[in-house]
C-alpha cells in the first residue's frame, strides 16, 4: 500500500482523525494484527450457506418476528470489499393471482466465513436492519444496536481488520489442514 492510502485510510475517513492516527501508529509498528488478535481470539464456525440461514433465521426470530420472511441467504463470492459492500440484502416483487409477493435474500460476503462472530453478526444485524429500514439512517442504526448493543464497535473492528488486510495482506483468522482456526 503507498503512503498515500495509508494516508488516506479508505475503511477509516468516516472517523476522527485522532483514531486514524492511532490506527497508522499500529500499522507503523506492525500491531494492528496484534491488537485485533488479543481481542478476538478465533473465527466462528459456519462455513455452509445452511448454516449461515439458520443463524440469519435465529436473530430475525429473537429480534424481529413480525418482520418480512427470508427466503435465502448464503455467502458470495461475488462480493467485493473493494466496491463497499460486505453484505446485500435484496427483495423481488412478484404478482402472484392477485397478490403482490417479495422475496427477501440476503448475501454476505465470503470474507465472513473465516471471521470472529462478533463480525458475522454485526454484518448480519446489519442486512437485518434493512427489512424495516431501507436507508441508513438514525431509525437504521438504532435498530442495529438494539439486535447487538456492541454494533458500532464491532463495525470499527471490522474495519481495523479491513485496513490489515489491505495494508499488508495478512489475514488472521484462517482455518488450517486441522480445522481449527489459527491466526497466519
Amino acid at each position: 500500500m503507498s503512503d498515500k492510502n495509508l494516508e488516506q485510510l479508505r475503511y477509516l475517513q468516516a472517523y476522527p482523525e485522532q483514531i486514524q492516527n492511532q490506527v497508522r501508529q499500529l500499522i507503523a509498528q506492525d500491531q494492528l494484527g496484534e491488537v485485533l488478535l488479543r481481542k478476538y481470539a478465533g473465527a466462528h464456525g459456519i462455513r455452509t450457506d445452511k448454516a449461515l440461514y439458520s443463524y440469519v433465521q435465529e436473530l430475525k426470530n429473537r429480534y424481529m418476528r413480525n418482520g418480512e420472511q427470508i427466503s435465502k441467504v448464503a455467502f458470495d463470492s461475488k462480493i467485493k470489499v473493494i466496491q463497499h459492500a460486505l453484505g446485500q440484502h435484496t427483495y423481488i416483487s412478484r404478482v402472484q393471482g392477485g397478490k403482490l409477493k417479495s422475496k427477501h435474500e440476503i448475501r454476505v460476503a465470503s470474507l465472513f466465513k473465516y471471521v470472529p462472530d462478533e463480525f458475522l453478526k454485526m454484518i448480519v444485524v446489519h442486512e437485518l436492519a434493512h427489512l424495516k429500514e431501507k436507508e441508513h439512517n438514525k431509525a437504521f442504526y438504532q435498530l442495529c444496536a438494539h439486535m447487538e448493543p456492541n454494533y458500532h464497535q464491532y463495525e470499527l473492528d471490522l474495519r481495523l481488520y479491513l485496513t490489515l488486510v489491505e495494508v499488508s495482506g495478512q489475514e488472521l483468522w484462517i482455518t488450517g489442514a486441522t480445522g481449527r482456526e489459527t491466526a497466519a
